[in-house]
């Protein structure tokens, strides 16, 4: 596929971005151009808003998985894109776009070349909230097509064009969200005595928090707790009755997961008898960790030192989080890093990734799959 069409594909998912589970658009997009390939070796499933793609091939002894998240960020764009998002208050501001062409440039190739093994395309919705990837698994939505092996690729801003970058083992971090919701009792400024201020007990919690990863995680793991909102009060001379906090949780480990959400919830039982208010935590969504598969890695890495179009680079760990962390914990794969050569970085309202990473990417995955038939 020439690197226009595949701009072009990027461009028209860019201006659609959906929020997790209504990828409407997006989905009947992606299936107007599979259904333009050659249907001799594919069969399509579709659960939800997601979309599932079986290439059969001439060996099947084995079956590599495949997966591109498809959802958008609620983000305003301001790229200045002449392409940019028509609807209102989304985004591609973390690289979807990017993912889904690429998929759909490595299965055009393969729909007109026949591969060795099996391939499963898995076109996933909900990335970013409230998360795809578990639910697929709970429900065996892949049945008899479930992967020996599976891999994903994710922008990356910092890096430059022609790198691809991955490592063995924790690649990612275990994330959660965090909703604290805190009621108390509101009146007139001018009567402090009478009430329960909601808005000075959060300012409390909040400092509260930064003890937990100081003083209750080992220094030598490593965990973020970062409040990212803070809603309470509708007048300078009311006193709150709510207030709301929202935030995240990501950690190196399960177990620094689990110390930290025990932490939270000392801390919420101290702040409602301190303060006399009540307080409940929602943890929303929570992903696993990116645990990439050592050896899968070694041959990842030995197949990209040798190629010609890319410079293999040793990632580090980071605590950004990915739902891909669900397939790893079953299958055996990886994620790894592509660079864009972007100014801003994930979830950045700018974000600007080179499309000529996108040529670049599709060739070389294809070039791995073909090489894989004499890897194993």
């Amino acid at each position: 596929m020439k690197a226009e069409e595949l701009s072009a594909m990027r461009r028209a998912l860019h201006q659609i971005p959906e929020l997790g589970f209504s990828e409407h658009k997006t989905q009947a997009y992606l299936l107007e151009k599979i259904a333009a390939l050659p249907q001799e070796f594919l069969t399509v499933r579709t659960w939800r808003t997601g979309i599932f793609l079986h290439v059969e091939g001439t060996n099947p002894k084995r079956t590599i998985g495949y997966r591109a998240d498809m959802d958008a960020l609620p983000i305003h764009e301001q790229t200045g894109y002449e392409f940019a998002s028509t609807h209102e208050g989304a985004m591609h501001a973390c690289g979807h776009d990017f993912h889904m062409t690429i998929a759909l440039g490595v299965l055009h190739h393969f729909a007109y070349h026949q591969p060795t093994f099996n391939l499963v395309f898995i076109f996933q919705p909900a990335e970013e909230g409230p998360g795809g990837a578990k639910p697929i698994l709970e429900e065996d939505v892949l049945g008899e097509w479930r992967p020996d092996e599976i891999y994903s690729l994710h922008i990356a801003p910092e890096l430059p064009v022609g790198t691809v970058s991955t490592k063995p083992g924790l690649l990612f971090a275990n994330t959660s969200e965090l909703f604290i919701d805190l009621v108390g009792k509101g009146g007139h400024a001018a009567y402090p005595h009478t009430t329960r201020d909601m808005v000075v007990t959060a300012s409390h919690f909040i400092t509260q928090l930064q003890t937990i990863v100081s003083r209750n995680v080992d220094p030598l793991d490593g965990a973020v707790v970062t409040i990212g909102v803070i809603q309470g009060g509708s007048k300078q001379n009311v006193i709150a009755e709510r207030a709301r906090i929202e935030g995240t949780v990501r950690t190196r480990s399960l177990k620094s997961m689990d110390i930290v959400k025990q932490r939270l919830e000392a801390l919420v039982k101290g702040v409602e008898i301190g303060f006399e208010c009540e307080a409940t935590i929602d943890y929303g969504s929570n992903y696993c960790e990116v645990n990439n598969n050592a050896e899968l890695v070694m041959e990842f890495q030995r197949f990209s030192e040798n190629a010609e179009r890319v410079t293999y680079v040793e990632a580090g760990e980071a605590m950004t989080g990915e739902d891909f962390g669900y397939f790893l914990k079953e299958i055996p794969g990886l994620m790894f890093w592509l660079g864009v050569a972007s100014p801003y970085g994930l979830h950045d309202n700018r974000l600007a990734p080179d499309e000529k990473a996108l040529e670049l990417a599709v060739n070389h995955l294809i070039d791995f799959f073909t090489w894989k038939k004499n890897a194993v």
